[in-house]
């Protein structure tokens, strides 16, 4: 097993590159299926979960592989064959394969997904839009089987702007004919890069980002080449630290438009932010000051994959915070790790209330999800002496060699065996 091993109390001063956007790439990726020809992605991370969408395509017969940073994708022999738990049990996307193999062959069977243990993710939204759709959905329980020969396109409305449902719809439209009317969808801006994806491929998807999204179906979706939008949760991550870190960081590939909620708490803060073209500066020179109440919401509002991050922070901010989540009924978990560096944080429910310290004590901490064990590492970064923190797998999923971005910010971090 693997461990970074961390010595906290280091003040940045330096330059670091983000990466694509896993929550991106993903659903590009299970859209592959629904196109015949070949699709090329550039500058793609190498992380675990991307190689599992890798795996599932290869499984239906297409071909997905590594080339020097890019994806190369081609799914023109896909079949429709079962997608089994050995292969959805690590990942919370392998339910976007469900709406291009609808859409192109009118037929899917993928077991329950997996992914972090952050509380209750019901895919009942996807299944009630499906179903809005005109498909036959049976759910058994542990598997997802879906008849769409009857499947025509049609409005849906969502009960809750969920991102993956919005996705799956989408996808699900794209090669039946008429139009398909998406009222209430998810704004996140990865739902716009992949419509952008799909209208380069040769698909008609109008109005991502915005209050309604329409889907004209296409007869045919053709190969092309594309470049994802930047990470916006990576780079989140990236600006926290550095605020922790109370130095002068640059982040490049980032786009602040994405990331509106969080610059303006570290604001608030009274972090220094400085936009470029397409970097941040952050300056960080001084003790942060707490800002109160802070909310998870739907995007535009502060992004619940950097609640745990923005925890951390507050656990070194002058003052107290309260932090309130949302979407996820278990997303503090990580909580009682943090607790190890000597952090005075109580949880209630859905509410965790931060008492603000100079500074904390280095701790051996175990990451139990993708989010939170990145937290554990922004914790060590301003902790007194050295911290470990082990369950890598988790952070692997979602960051490439996080350990090289933030040493190359400043930070002393080193992955190790254990």
């Amino acid at each position: 097993m693997e461990c970074f091993k961390v010595i906290g109390g280091r003040k940045f001063d330096g330059k670091t590159r983000n990466i694509a956007s896993k929550n991106a790439i993903l659903p590009i990726l299970a859209c592959c299926l629904a196109i015949s020809g070949e699709v090329v992605l550039r500058n793609c991370p190498r992380l675990s979960d991307i190689d599992a969408m890798l795996d599932i395509i290869r499984a239906t017969g297409g071909r997905a592989e590594w080339d020097s940073g890019n994806i190369v994708v081609d799914c023109t022999q896909s079949e429709p064959r079962d997608i089994g738990a050995e292969l959805t049990g690590n990942i919370r996307s392998s339910v976007f394969v469900l709406g291009p193999l609808l859409t192109r062959f009118s037929t899917a069977s993928v077991s329950y997904p997996g992914g972090c243990d952050i509380g209750l993710r019901p895919i009942d939204l996807h299944i009630s839009g499906l179903r809005k759709l005109g498909a036959e959905v049976i759910d058994e329980g542990r598997k997802i089987s879906v008849d769409g020969k009857n499947m025509r396109n049609s409005a849906v409305f969502l009960d809750f702007p969920s991102v993956g449902a919005t996705e799956n719809l989408i996808m699900a439209s794209l090669l039946k004919s008429g139009k398909t009317i998406i009222h209430n969808p998810a704004r996140e801006p990865e739902i716009v890069d992949l419509a952008d994806f799909i209208n380069l491929a040769g698909g008609k998807v109008l109005g991502a980002g915005g209050n309604v999204i329409v889907v004209e179906g296409v007869n045919k979706l053709n190969g092309c080449e594309y470049f994802p939008m930047p990470d916006r949760i990576v780079a989140g991550t990236l600006m926290i630290a550095s605020a922790i870190a109370e130095g002068d960081s640059v982040i490049e590939n980032v786009d602040l438009r994405h990331l509106g909620s969080l610059t303006d708490m570290l604001s608030r803060c009274g972090v220094g932010i400085t936009s470029y073209r397409d970097s941040v500066r952050v300056r960080a020179k001084k003790r942060p000051k707490a800002i109160g109440k802070t909310e998870t919401q739907p995007y535009p509002g502060f992004p619940t994959d950097l609640q745990a991050q923005f925890v951390a922070f507050s656990a070194y901010c002058d003052g107290c915070s309260v932090m309130i989540e949302n979407l996820f009924e278990s997303r503090f978990k990580y909580v009682g790790e943090l607790l190890r560096t000597g952090a005075d944080i109580t949880v209630r429910d859905r509410v965790a209330v931060v008492r603000g310290k100079k500074s904390l004590s280095g701790a051996e901490m175990e990451a139990g999800d993708l989010r939170g064990g990145a937290a554990l590492v922004l914790a060590a970064l301003g902790a007194r002496g050295e911290s470990v923190i082990k369950g890598l797998k988790h952070i692997d999923r979602g960051y490439e060699r996080l350990e090289n971005a933030l040493s190359a910010l400043g930070a002393d971090i080193k992955r190790t065996k254990m």
